[in-house]
């Protein structure tokens, strides 16, 4: 349906796996799943559009691992920068050990779009560490994006912030909007953002646990391709 509408990438994500556990707590069977559903995607999906994957929770090795084998461009990755307290628990920071590891594996074509101050997190310990200031360390340590959320699942992103970080982050490094867009706020973000990560709004009443609904994406889609945004 995403492809049929002409959408710019595809995220896949095992949210339904509830409830996540941490890299720690990994078990190989959601590895071995997601690298088979990652290949039944990249084989239905026309090379054109990107396909990425994110391995919930904080499973961001793995997912590095999921894109080199089944041919996908990107990933998005929980606590690439600074260390906060999850819904799963203590999330540490791991730019220095994922990018090594991206290297490890001939991997470098494949981006890290990294959250900052994600949602449904608390960020009290870094609570003295302001949200541009977490993002000029994500683009210090490399991330080849960073997304920015608001406090949970479907929840819109402050303009202000996205403003204030446009205006202070250097122009190399894409901003991607992660959680909270509609058809009815998709225009205040459409020019600041360099991407924009839509869930919940395309899915049968709003809702992020039910099915796409062809008409929502239908209409998003064609209201960004049509004023030429994407």
């Amino acid at each position: 349906m995403y492809a049929k509408y002409n959408v710019d990438g595809i995220l896949i994500e095992n949210m339904h796996d509830i409830p996540y556990v941490r890299q720690r707590d990994l078990s190989p069977e959601i590895t071995t799943m997601m690298t088979r559903i990652c290949s039944e995607v990249r084989k239905v999906v026309p090379q054109n559009i990107a396909c990425g994957v994110q391995i919930l929770a904080g499973c961001n090795r793995e997912a590095i691992a999921v894109a080199k084998a089944t041919g996908l461009q990107f990933i998005r990755a929980e606590g690439f920068v600074f260390s906060h307290i999850a819904d799963e628990g203590f999330i540490d920071a791991n730019a220095g050990t994922l990018l090594r590891y991206r290297k490890q594996i001939d991997a470098d074509n494949i981006l890290i779009f990294a959250d900052v101050k994600k949602k449904h997190s608390s960020h009290a310990i870094t609570s003295d560490v302001s949200l541009l200031e977490t993002v000029k360390a994500a683009e210090f340590f490399l991330a080849d994006g960073v997304i920015l959320t608001g406090n949970a699942t479907g929840e819109e992103v402050s303009v202000r912030d996205l403003s204030e970080v446009r205006k202070h982050v250097v122009a190399r490094l894409p901003l991607l909007i992660g959680s909270g867009v509609t058809l009815d706020n998709v225009d205040n973000y459409a020019n600041a953002a360099d991407a924009l990560i839509v869930g919940s709004y395309l899915k049968t009443a709003g809702r992020w646990e039910n099915a796409p609904d062809p008409e929502r994406v239908q209409a998003f889609v064609g209201h960004l391709k049509g004023q030429q945004r994407l």
